[in-house]
């Protein structure tokens, strides 16, 4: 069963959030029976890309990339 945050009124799934905030950090986001693959290309030079992560994981690589910013640095 997906875990849900409750937020205004509105329900998101866990995944639902990440998926949010990737889009935000423009970053595509490919799902498969082993993970989640977190790809960005915008604004850098060669591709940032992880593969088989997990949910948190992926939650983790993209409050990182919030902090630092869009450029990455």
């Amino acid at each position: 069963m997906a875990e849900a945050l409750h937020s205004g009124g509105r329900q998101y799934t866990r995944e639902g959030k990440m998926r949010a905030l990737a889009e935000e950090l423009e970053f595509t986001v490919e799902k498969s029976v082993r993970g989640f693959t977190l790809t960005r290309t915008s604004e850098l030079s060669r591709p940032e890309r992880a593969k088989n992560l997990t949910l948190e994981q992926a939650e983790e690589l993209l409050e990182t990339w919030k902090l630092r910013g869009l450029g990455g640095g």
